[in-house]
């Protein structure tokens, strides 16, 4: 949280507890001094404003630490943690002068002393509870403090509460005065604790307001429109499969989301990332600055091919391969596949891990009656290729098998080489634009049989194809 906010919010709370202060110290004066229930009612329950006033101030600061190795989600639902304490300490008021109310009315009357400063403090209390009400709610949903909503809360029913004093001493004023006794009033005697009774349900239904939501937070609640909003947003990410799970939990003004998301398995973990951040910015759309942890699922899918499925499973085996081929036989499927082992590895071991990806084909794919594998080794090493003085030679012979396909337009960039006893040539093949990968394959495994026919030397050929629109060497 910013340090403006921290002081604004520290602010707020400490104004609120000189506020309490003062007016707990008015009313109570007044009410020993008349003796009102009604007034020594609304006294207790200013006093109770400074209790929950000073847990409130308390609990903004412990709130404001950041994250810890003890509390990874922060340290903002002590806020609420404080509201649920103010509660007890109201119903326990309220218990208090209930109880208080119903003694003087069937037991134990007592003679109200009346003056005109009652009702001048309890006329200042309303103005203050009013001024202070509006500035804690301001800053409560500026940032998000569920301790300075509650304190909000409690000043507005603060002014009912006042109200209900004010109105009560007045009629018991008047059933005690001429005009009470020539009109019979006498019952407006009671109205004093009646008052006070009034007062104590006040309280007892803010208690239960600020309980409720201090319940729901703590106990991880969050709106179904949220959660539906969110689940609604993220499934609409191109990619996203599904939401297989979704969770979410607030602290203080920020929610935390965590989510498990389906995606098809033949992508790339870079394009699982991307995918990622994607659903992540669809949280964001619902609710700003979530902290959000995607968990993704790899699932295959209808669209998938047999091709994609066998590379699925050498994915999940974390091997290189290419090269497949699939031929249909007799109404069953055989399929052909080069896969690279690291070159250190033994015959043995290499075949063994070969054969349970082969068998994991036919599970994957029950149509497939057998599965033929030539196995590679995979270089660790890297390549330091020695130039040979005959290469002109070289590149002359595969200028010339090159003019034996229509389709070449040009040969550039020959490149040969010799690492170890192994010699090797590379080199660009221009070709037209709009010819068919299929085609271009043919193509270039055609030039590179016909140029080995001449120079049987050469251990390895690669060719890269390039369209004639990107080549500027004819």
């Amino acid at each position: 949280m910013q340090p403006n906010a921290q002081m604004e919010k520290r602010s707020a709370a400490l104004l609120s507890i000189s506020a309490a202060c003062t007016m707990t110290a008015l009313k109570l004066a007044v009410a020993l001094s008349t003796g009102s229930l009604g007034i020594l009612s609304d006294a207790i329950h200013s006093g109770v404003d400074l209790l929950a006033s000073a847990l409130t101030f308390v609990s903004v600061r412990i709130s404001d630490r950041p994250a810890d190795a003890n509390h990874p989600y922060g340290h903002a639902r002590f806020e609420n943690v404080s509201a649920f304490i103010e509660t007890f300490l109201m119903v326990a008021s309220a218990i208090w002068i209930t109880t208080d109310a119903c003694r003087r009315i069937f037991f134990h009357p007592i003679q109200i002393r009346y003056s005109f400063w009652p009702l001048l403090v309890l006329a200042v209390s309303v103005c203050v509870d009013l001024w202070r009400s509006h500035q804690m709610h301001t800053v409560a949903q500026r940032h998000g403090s569920a301790a300075l909503e509650a304190d909000a809360l409690h000043f507005r029913t603060d002014i009912w509460a006042t109200a209900a004093v004010f109105l009560g001493l007045i009629a018991s004023w008047i059933s005690s005065s001429q005009l009470g006794r020539r009109f019979h009033l006498g019952w407006l005697h009671y109205a004093d604790p009646v008052a006070a009774i009034l007062v104590s349900g006040i309280i007892v239904y803010l208690s239960w307001k600020i309980a409720h939501r201090a319940i729901y937070v703590l106990t991880d609640a969050v709106p179904r429109e949220t959660l539906a909003s969110v689940l609604r947003e993220v499934r609409t990410t191109k990619g996203v499969l599904g939401v297989d799970q979704l969770r979410m939990r607030r602290s203080g003004t920020r929610y935390f989301a965590d989510l498990t998301l389906s995606m098809p398995r033949q992508l790339t973990f870079q394009r699982s990332e991307q995918l990622v951040a994607e659903a992540t910015r669809a949280v964001h759309r619902v609710v700003p600055e979530t902290d959000v942890v995607i968990h993704t699922v790899p699932r295959s899918t209808s669209a998938e091919s047999i091709f994609d499925k066998v590379r699925a499973v050498a994915s999940r085996n974390n091997v290189m391969l290419h090269d497949v081929s699939v031929q249909s036989f007799e109404g069953g499927l055989h399929v052909e596949q080069h896969i690279e082992v690291p070159e250190t590895m033994p015959l043995r071991q290499a075949h063994e891990f070969v054969r349970g990806i082969e068998d994991q084909i036919r599970v994957e794919l029950p149509q497939v009656e057998s599965v033929l594998t030539h196995i590679e080794s995979e270089p660790a090493t890297i390549e330091k290729p020695v130039a040979l003085a005959q290469d002109e030679h070289m590149e002359a012979e595969l200028r010339a098998s090159a003019a034996t396909l229509p389709e070449v337009i040009d040969i550039h960039e020959v490149l040969v080489g010799r690492v170890g006893e192994n010699i090797s040539l590379s080199c660009h093949c221009t070709l037209p634009d709009d010819l068919p990968m299929q085609r271009v394959h043919i193509i270039i495994t055609a030039l590179e049989d016909r140029f080995k026919l001449r120079c049987p030397e050469v251990d390895r050929v690669l060719i890269h194809p390039e369209p004639a629109t990107d080549n500027h060497h004819g």
